[in-house]
């Protein structure tokens, strides 16, 4: 074996940096993305939607880190999955697992582009995507100390200007704006909605691919999901609100910059304080963007080292330790994805990778509590069977919502899951795989 293929993936990673990751991942899903949801259910539907979403959220992160705690593999929902049910469980959970965090970053990056374009209308906003997949696939092969480190600083930033966001338009809020065409669409807008209301929370669950890279994992993990879901409901739920009354919603809707957009209508789009939080809210996007490059990277390389893809894409470099091959193959597949999808649609996909990964963590979890009695479990999900059941639940009301609004995209995605199958069993992949992928990183 080259020395690539023996290094391991470095243990330097505290509370305070799953913290970051955590947040990081997601806080971009705060400055754009889920007022796509306004256009398709009112503000109070899509309040409506983003509490049953939170809801959510709050008992699948409390179920899930009894997983990732008990089973700390980079592999994330892949590894608990294939532990419960074997290939088949590991290979559909690592589809939309991948589905997910290969999807998202072309989301974000085109939102960095659009924020950039905003600020200075000469930049091309896909040139500006591109460059960010180039520059932050750099940062990441550095090293994961180094990224934490970048994660947490660029994180940081973008928490406290969403404070000062919150602070600038909460006088300007209008209770009778807010209620304006409240829900033109009915409770079927509510439903419509579900998959941007996702988006405010989508990807928190990336803290598990780095898992093998946590320092006293069993504590450490719990720690950094607790205390990202909680900033994220007080931050997701405040923009939200405030926003939505300090403006009519169908102005801000069906843009990529809603946030700039409504401190320039309470500001005036030349103030200094528009101009200056266009240019800091790259913060946020940048925090989200180069988090999921991290999950998709850990996402590819537990896969690849697993056998169910490319064994080289499983490789970890000997000086830096980063899974550098992963890296690359994932910002190619994201560019491809900028060239051929729209925000709306990318955000969909991701949420339909998102629940259905979801829900098959929430099986494998009852399935190892049966299986596996005896399993170390350093946390353990509170109120059981009750949180993850409403979670199982609501995940599965999400996916009905998204298949039946979006028939075309959730064709491409179950007909490729079925093709992924097909192609195991047709070629007798299935017999080969590592029978125990988990021991190789005990």
């Amino acid at each position: 074996m080259s020395a690539d293929q023996n290094a391991a993936l470095k243990k330097v990673l505290k509370p305070i940096h799953l913290w970051a990751i955590a947040v990081g991942l997601v806080i971009s899903g705060e400055y754009f993305g889920w007022n796509y949801g306004w256009g398709v259910s009112g503000t109070v539907g899509f309040l409506i939607a983003t509490l049953v979403v939170t809801v959510m959220y709050v008992t699948f992160i409390f179920s899930f880190t009894e997983l990732t705690t008990s089973i700390p593999q980079a592999g994330g929902p892949f590894s608990y999955a294939y532990r419960a049910f074997g290939w088949l469980g590991g290979l559909i959970a690592g589809y939309a697992t991948l589905v997910e965090f290969l999807v998202t970053p072309p989301a974000i990056a085109f939102a960095l582009g659009s924020y950039s374009h905003f600020l200075y209308p000469s930049l091309k906003v896909l040139d500006v995507a591109f460059a960010c997949y180039g520059i932050f696939i750099l940062i990441n092969l550095l090293g994961i100390k180094e990224s934490a480190m970048f994660s947490l600083v660029v994180t940081i930033l973008a928490v406290v200007e969403l404070l000062i966001y919150i602070g600038i338009v909460a006088p300007h809020f209008s209770y009778e704006t807010f209620v304006t065409e409240p829900m033109p669409f009915g409770f079927g807008g509510i439903f419509a909605a579900l998959p941007f209301a996702i988006w405010f929370y989508l990807a928190i669950e990336g803290v598990a691919m780095v898992a093998e890279e946590v320092e006293d994992p069993k504590r450490t993990i719990s720690l950094g999901y607790i205390y990202g879901i909680l900033t994220l409901v007080v931050l997701a739920l405040a923009v939200m609100i405030f926003t939505g009354g300090v403006a009519h919603w169908r102005q801000l809707s069906e843009i990529d910059y809603p946030l700039p957009a409504a401190l320039g209508i309470v500001l005036g789009r030349d103030s200094s304080w528009t101009q200056l939080f266009a240019s800091l809210g790259l913060f946020g996007l940048i925090a989200s963007f180069h988090g999921t490059v991290i999950g998709y990277s850990r996402q590819i390389f537990a896969l690849a080292r697993s056998g169910y893809l490319p064994s080289f894409l499983g490789k970890v470099n000997a000086r830096f330790q980063t899974p550098h091959w992963a890296l690359i193959a994932g910002g190619v597949a994201g560019c491809v994805a900028l060239s051929l999808g729209t925000t709306d649609q990318v955000i969909i996909l991701a949420a339909l990778g998102a629940v259905v990964m979801y829900m098959i963590s929430m099986v494998s979890l009852f399935a190892l509590r049966k299986k596996e009695p005896d399993l170390e479990r350093p946390f353990s999900v509170p109120f059981y069977p009750f949180f993850p059941i409403v979670a199982l639940l609501l995940s599965a009301i999400c996916l009905v919502a998204i298949v039946y609004y979006n028939l075309m995209l959730s064709l491409w995605f179950f007909v490729g899951m079925i093709a992924v199958v097909g192609i195991f069993i047709a070629t007798g992949k299935h017999k080969t795989i590592d029978q125990d992928p988990i021991k190789k990183t005990m």
